[in-house]
């Protein structure tokens, strides 16, 4: 676990300061897109953005609706930026694991095309489900590949020096999810961009 978590930091501090110009910013950029129009938010509502980069979807999300926005990384320099950005938010720098939040404290969590960098999605199941309070929705945007291809690829993505992990069917995700008091599973695909959603009981 250790080894990805430190590929991924390695990989997104080197790239934090101009990431939105990069090759992973403009591909992830869709990505975000797509959870803007599918997330349903009120007003204050107190939404985490784990492996939040600089803090981008975030901010978009503020602008569809006035909201408390938090955020997590591992990459300390995509966090610094990301509070830099966002003075009014709260960043920490953070795995998916173990997360700096009291029980039952957020509406909604979004993780925008990282899932597939997680080491332990089981834990990072258990601690989504801590965090959000009943009735809370998780959104989960990452690169959808088929089941085909992803019997190719996967051997070969933990060889990735950005930290990547496997990529997930929609349904190894919902199932993921479930073991962890998670309900009303809504799939939907677009291209190569995957969304999944899920209530907590």
């Amino acid at each position: 676990m250790a080894n990805y978590n430190e590929k991924s930091k390695s990989a997104y501090n080197k790239k934090a300061d101009n990431y939105d110009d990069t090759a992973d910013g403009r591909f992830t950029y869709k990505f975000k897109q797509l959870l803007v129009s599918e997330i349903a938010l009120q007003e204050k509502d107190n939404v985490l953005d784990v492996a939040c980069g600089n803090g981008s979807l975030l901010a978009l999300l503020n602008k569809q609706k006035n909201i408390n926005g938090f955020g997590i990384d591992i990459a300390d320099r995509m966090i610094k930026n990301a509070a830099a950005s966002n003075p009014s938010m709260e960043f920490h720098v953070s795995g998916c694991e173990a997360m700096p939040f009291e029980a039952g404290t957020m509406d909604v969590i979004t993780v925008c095309a990282a899932y597939h960098h997680f080491p332990d999605v089981a834990a990072f199941a258990r601690e989504a489900s801590r965090v959000l309070k009943p009735r809370g929705r998780l959104y989960i945007a990452d690169v959808y590949i088929p089941a085909i291809l992803r019997i190719i690829v996967n051997p070969f993505v933990p060889l990735s020096k950005a930290g990547d992990v496997k990529f997930y069917s929609p349904q190894e995700m919902i199932n993921n999810l479930k073991q962890f008091g998670f309900e009303k599973a809504d799939i939907k695909i677009s291209g190569h961009i995957q969304i999944v959603s899920m209530r907590k009981l």
